[in-house]
């Protein structure tokens, strides 16, 4: 197996702990080549799961016996796990939630909310993923907001010209951007686009479905009002997210679910409501996921995010020096000589990406094709749809080769 050098982690034994990558689907040995969709899952993490549900299965804060008793203490281990990773300030600003679309939801809905009596804007970009889009859509209308979307150049890139004058009219309330474009792998200057914000009094909430995984989140250095971020593309189990929010910002907002957990009295006259984060964590919550999510975590740390970030550029660059060798080729987003994550999103004027990512898995090649959660970004570049191949670090170079290999073949084939 060809690998490039990279003394600073073991590629090789951290692809032993996804077995899945070495499997065979109907006799064609896998390359999956679509992490941005959803990781694979480590057999540390799928151990902890099961190991959980063998020997400490209760719910949480719920019980006086001693299985509730562990699984709350495992359960609120994870909380502060996940507070320590992203640099939030306390356990108080940690919410789960069932992924990143409900986060987004719950922050769409409950400030919103708390702001209808307002008349303002709220800023998205035209990046953004349908699951930061459309839950403001039904709350602007609902309340009474107004949508500005910030344009998209032709590098994949966000027009700050036009952001300075759309955040600088006094009237946004929020601006809600992704971390990074899960269909083009552009890395948005978030952190100086939080300070422009809040200097004209916005609040800002950051989609980092794909960030989280590529980049080193720090939220106090970000210094954003609200982060999220899916389990189930952190190499976590699918079901579980994470929003963090300052916690002055989240004790103003009101509730989102009503139901168990996020009561403190109940009375047919009124309701008052827990301390955070249980104020918006109704429900019984997805108990065995937060475990899974949680060892995902200390899966990363041990590695070292660093570490990751370095393999997944190394990965980039092997690929996209092959991307020349392919025939009639375009590849959408940021030039080849600028950052961007580990994915490439791309297109053929006379073949169409459906018919790619089918004939792709034809030789065991699993690429997502389509129009990525992003109709909007895509009818910007006048398609409906492209083919994506995203990387993670447990993918390897010949993971790479065979799939410029299989491309070349499903090119000539339908020529």
């Amino acid at each position: 197996m060809k690998t490039i050098v990279n003394s600073n982690m073991d590629v090789i034994q951290a692809r032993k702990d996804f077995p899945i990558l070495d499997s065979e689907l109907d006799g064609k040995k896998l390359v999956y080549l679509d992490s941005a969709a959803t990781s694979q899952k480590p057999v540390q993490v799928i151990e902890a799961m099961k190991n959980f549900m063998l020997d400490s299965n209760g719910t949480v804060r719920r019980g006086v016996y001693d299985l509730s008793v562990k699984s709350t203490q495992a359960f609120d281990e994870v909380r502060s796990g996940v507070k320590d990773f992203i640099n939030a300030r306390n356990n108080e600003e940690i919410i789960f939630v069932r992924g990143a679309t409900e986060a987004i939801n719950l922050v769409a809905s409950s400030f919103c909310g708390w702001k209808k009596d307002q008349s303002y804007e709220i800023l998205i970009s035209g990046l953004e993923h349908h699951a930061n889009i459309v839950p403001w859509q039904i709350n602007a209308e609902k309340f009474g907001a107004t949508i500005k979307v910030i344009p998209v150049l032709d590098d994949g890139s966000l027009d700050q010209e036009a952001f300075e004058q759309l955040i600088s009219s006094g009237n946004v309330k929020m601006l809600a951007l992704g971390h990074i474009s899960n269909a083009l792998g552009t890395i948005n200057p978030i952190k100086a686009m939080i300070e422009k914000a809040h200097a004209n009094g916005a609040l800002v909430l950051i989609d980092g479905a794909q960030g989280i995984t590529h980049a080193q989140v720090d939220v106090q250095d970000l210094d954003c009002d609200f982060y999220c971020f899916s389990g189930h593309k952190l190499y976590a189990p699918t079901g579980v997210g994470v929003l963090y929010g300052k916690k002055e910002i989240l004790n103003e907002m009101p509730p989102y679910h009503g139901g168990g957990e996020m009561i403190d009295k109940v009375s047919f006259e009124k309701t008052t409501y827990a301390e955070l984060p249980f104020k918006f964590e109704a429900g019984t919550p997805a108990i065995i996921e937060v475990i899974g999510l949680g060892e995902a975590i200390k899966y990363l740390k041990n590695i070292g995010m660093q570490n990751i970030l370095e393999r997944e550029d190394l990965l980039l660059k092997y690929a996209l020096k092959k991307v020349p060798s392919i025939d009639g080729i375009k590849v959408l987003g940021p030039s080849f000589d600028k950052k961007r994550a580990s994915i490439i999103s791309f297109i053929f004027d006379d073949i169409e990406a459906f018919d790619i990512g089918t004939m792709m898995n034809e030789h065991g090649i699993a690429i997502r094709t389509g129009h990525h959660c992003a109709q909007p970004l895509m009818q910007r570049f006048n398609t409906s749809g492209t083919s994506r191949i995203s990387m993670a670090f447990y993918n390897n170079e010949d993971d790479i080769d065979r799939c410029f290999e299989a491309l070349e073949k499903v090119i000539n084939l339908f020529r």
